[in-house]
């Protein structure tokens, strides 16, 4: 191999392992980290266009902090200096209720102004996330998409993104709590250093149980997330495979199989409640003991003299404060852990590497004589496991070549290289006599076009797919494409003709239907190239004759480098080259092909001879289906 060869699988080795990653429940090992630096560090990244909403936001989360905390020491100070005997002032108490009134306004703002801007802000962060997924996303290689679950990277772009939301909002209130537990400890102390302690000896009980607590805990919130993945995953299974499963009747069997599942899953969610709910009774026990602490501690210094009543009232506001936000730390937890794992399983997508980029100083492909040429080229999908070897042959401008071989001989692999959607490992691929690789990509599909075997149509108007790769091209230029494959006539016959909406992947047209749209779209793409890849393989016997006359209008005046299994497609062609093994084996017309009595002959006289002849007839000579 050349130099190049090594490097570019080593990239293909690194792709197909991200891509194994990808595949893997690693969420699940991740899980169980409530803070992690690599994780929050990229996170901040997202939020520094929008810190100083931010810096707003914490200001808010510090006066509604304040404002609690000055609560009790008002109720305090008005209890010992206007409420005590002999001691009431009317003009004291209405400056009371006027601080305690001003309290409540900052308190009802500032809560008030955390919430809107963290909501907005954080609605903000996750828009620049999604976007730069998807963007990440449309640029990855067919090489990290082969080997990628479509469902995976779906949860990751949208279940895991939303996981984010939540644990933004946790964030701030995180944050507000610690400042209250920290405000609290020190107001306690600043009134009463005695009391503060006797209080606040039960939270070393406190900290003891959430040691015992936290282990088992975060098994079975793991556990948990596990038993939810099984299901949801056979689940998905079934339902993709629904028609398989009501062919082979396992209705009963997968029924007791996901039962088995479900009950599992339903058994760790129990057990994982349980640890999740056993803390709160403990929180609200030690809350009533701290209470009773101060009430029968504080009591008694109050009828000795030795403590204000006031200071005593203000101690229990704030022992019952205190522990209110430990309970929604305690509740945060697993938010903050699923926001780990989920913001680990978001940067993995973004980390893929861009697997085809434009090389530093392509060039832009401009008016080109409209040539193919593989000189050479040696590639495959696994590395040491090539596909195609030593592959060379060449395409005229104007010329329809026709590849055929059986199944894995290469034929598609070798039209996916003209369009550079791979990477060759040796050798090289031309377009217009210029290196694929020396162009940027976006020129190149200018001059390349492609209809699949099975044509993906967008969840839009017959109209907008049909000028979907050229939104300029008028409504005129669309109803001319159309025309020319033989669509117009099914299209106006729908109620809403052209603007006719399609169900996902076109499902309410017929197979034909779909594939006479691909063609009216390649034919407003204008490429200078088209590659026709088993375009007719799974269309009936019918509706081949329109495909037919819709093909040869689309393939009038333009290269063409056809794949089919039909012989109906590549009769005509100006010339077929026979691939098994990712070599050429034989190259010529059908007629030549045919009396060289070699594997085109035989793949022919195996599958297509007798059958073929009797189509041909009833077509009238229009060509007869066949598979190579």
């Amino acid at each position: 191999m050349s130099a190049q060869a090594p490097s570019t699988m080593r990239a293909d080795a690194a792709t197909a392992q991200t891509a194994h990653v990808l595949n893997e429940d690693i969420d699940e090992k991740i899980f169980g980290k409530a803070f992690d630096r690599r994780i929050m560090r990229r996170f901040f990244g997202y939020m520094a266009p929008y810190r100083r909403r931010l810096w707003l936001a914490i200001g808010c989360v510090v006066a509604f902090t304040a404002s609690q905390l000055a609560i009790p020491l008002v109720i305090g100070s008005a209890i010992d200096r206007v409420l005590a005997p002999g001691a009431m002032d009317r003009n004291l108490l209405l400056h009371v209720a006027v601080v305690f009134a001003l309290v409540i306004a900052i308190n009802a703002a500032a809560s008030l102004g955390q919430e809107v801007i963290i909501g907005k802000t954080g609605e903000r962060i996750l828009f620049d996330l999604r976007r730069a997924m998807f963007a990440h996303l449309q640029r990855l290689s067919m090489s990290f998409m082969d080997k990628t679950e479509v469902g995976r990277l779906m949860s990751r772009l949208q279940g895991d993104v939303g996981a984010l939301q939540e644990f933004l909002d946790t964030l701030v209130t995180s944050l507000g709590d610690l400042l209250l537990l920290i405000g609290i400890v020190a107001v306690l102390f600043s009134l009463d250093v005695e009391l503060a302690g006797l209080t606040l000896s039960v939270v070393a009980l406190l900290l003891i149980v959430r040691m015992v607590w936290l282990s088992p805990a975060r098994r079975a919130f793991v556990r948990a997330r596990q038993a939810s993945s099984i299901v949801n995953g056979a689940l998905a299974e079934n339902i993709n495979g629904v028609r398989t499963v009501q062919e082979m009747g396992r209705e009963q069997v997968n029924f007791v199989r996901f039962e088995r599942k479900a009950r599992d899953y339903l058994n760790a969610t129990l057990r994982a409640a349980k640890f999740s709910q056993v803390m709160i009774p403990i929180v609200d026990t030690l809350t009533g003991t701290a209470m009773a602490i101060v009430v029968f501690a504080g009591g008694t210094r109050v009828s000795e003299g030795t403590l204000e009543l006031g200071v005593m009232v203000a101690f229990v506001f704030y022992v019952q404060r205190f522990f209110d936000p430990i309970r929604s730390l305690t509740a945060q937890y697993s938010v903050m852990q699923r926001a780990m794992a989920s913001g680990q399983r978001i940067f993995e997508v973004l980390d893929v590497p861009v697997g085809m980029v434009d090389r530093i100083g392509a060039g832009e492909l401009g008016k080109i004589e409209p040539a193919v040429e593989f000189r050479h080229v040696t590639f495959g999908y696994v590395p040491g496991q090539p596909v195609l070897h030593d592959l060379s042959f060449s395409v005229a401008p104007g010329e329809m070549v026709a590849l055929v071989g059986p199944t894995g001989s290469g034929k598609t692999s070798t039209a996916a290289l003209i369009h550079r959607f791979y990477e060759v490992w040796e050798g090289q691929v031309l377009v217009g006599g210029r290196d694929v690789r020396e162009v940027t990509q976006h020129s190149l599909g200018r001059h390349v076009g492609m209809v699949l075997q099975e044509p993906f149509l967008f969840t839009d108007t017959i109209f907008e797919n049909i000028r979907y790769s050229s939104v300029g091209a008028t409504r005129e230029a669309v109803v001319d494409a159309a025309k020319a494959v033989g669509a117009h006539d099914f299209i106006v016959s729908l109620a809403q003709g052209y603007d006719t909406r399609l169900e996902q992947r076109g499902a309410n047209l017929s197979l034909g239907q779909r594939q006479l749209l691909s063609f009216a779209r390649a034919l407003v793409a204008d490429t200078d190239i088209l590659i026709l890849d088993e375009a007719t393989a799974s269309i009936d016997s019918y509706t081949e004759r329109a495909i037919q006359l819709a093909m040869k209008r689309l393939l009038a005046g333009r290269t063409a480098v056809v794949i089919a299994h039909r012989l109906a497609t590549i009769r005509n062609a100006d010339r077929i080259i026979v691939l098994q093994d990712g070599r050429i084996v034989e190259s010529g017309t059908h007629d030549e092909l045919l009396e060289r009595r070699g594997l085109y002959q035989r793949l022919h006289a195996m599958n297509y001879a007798s059958f073929d002849d009797v189509r041909e007839e009833a077509l009238g000579g229009a060509g007869a289906s066949g598979a190579t």
